[in-house]
């Protein structure tokens, strides 16, 4: 049992949480690895103790099938619930008190201008996003199987600039090396219903293009979280996809 077993859990701690669990493989949710240890040290709590709301959390993930009954209190279902209900407004309030705990603030600072603000947003953002989808899909692309991290890329399936609420949402992301996220992202391929690669007539049926079309019928290899959204795929086969 934890040593913090008798110590409750505040609002923010656990906002602080589930932003770790949303960022870390199922893999690496042990009292070992160094997010879960830095996090503790934070907390002023044990890493097993971490590790173990991690567990909690994902007892009560919506997006797993899961057995068994939930181990999360009634604050954690309810926080957990405003995530998904506001992925941008939750996740950049983790992002922020972890900020506040983490970055030494200077004794006097200009404001900033509200354009600098919105572009450094935009790329917390961002960065957030990669780290949620990339531990979903556990750093592997779900066409090719690739595991070169530096290649693979967190796609939108509705595009960031159609979409603001759904923008943060994990279940609107895949997993993609960069070619095959570059021909996504321009609509020269989708998924079926069957959740298998289709390529545009655009993309001309050559030789020369085996390397991308080879891969067509290929199934998308689903994540161990945060399963794609089936209405935001159709809405990507239906707005995005040059048939």
């Amino acid at each position: 049992m934890s040593g913090n077993a008798g110590k409750a859990w505040t609002r923010d701690e656990l906002i602080l949480a589930i932003g770790l669990y949303c960022k870390t493989p199922f893999g690496r949710m042990h009292n070992r690895n160094p997010d879960i240890i830095a996090l503790a040290s934070l907390l002023g709590r044990t890493p097993g103790s971490i590790a173990l709301k991690l567990g909690n959390f994902a007892s009560i993930d919506p997006t797993l099938d899961r057995k068994g009954a939930s181990h999360g209190s009634k604050l954690d279902k309810q926080i957990w619930d405003e995530f998904f209900r506001d992925w941008e407004g939750m996740l950049g309030q983790s992002e922020a008190l972890l900020s506040a705990r983490t970055t030494p603030q200077p004794l006097s600072e200009a404001p900033e201008g509200k354009e600098v603000e919105r572009v450094v947003k935009v790329r917390q953002n961002q960065t957030v996003f990669r780290q949620m989808v990339l531990a979903s899909y556990g750093d592997t692309c779900c066409i090719t199987g690739l595991k070169v991290k530096e290649l693979l890329v967190a796609s939108h399936i509705k595009p960031w600039a159609d979409d603001v609420k759904n923008r943060m949402n994990p279940s609107n992301g895949l997993c993609l090396n960069a070619l095959h996220d570059k021909a996504f992202d321009r609509g020269l391929m989708t998924f079926t219903e069957q959740r298998t690669v289709i390529f545009s007539r655009k993309v001309p049926r050559k030789k020369e293009n085996a390397f991308l079309l080879d891969f067509e019928g290929a199934p998308l290899r689903l994540p161990d979280r945060f399963m794609p959204s089936e209405p935001l795929l159709r809405y990507h086969r239906e707005h995005v996809f040059a048939a």
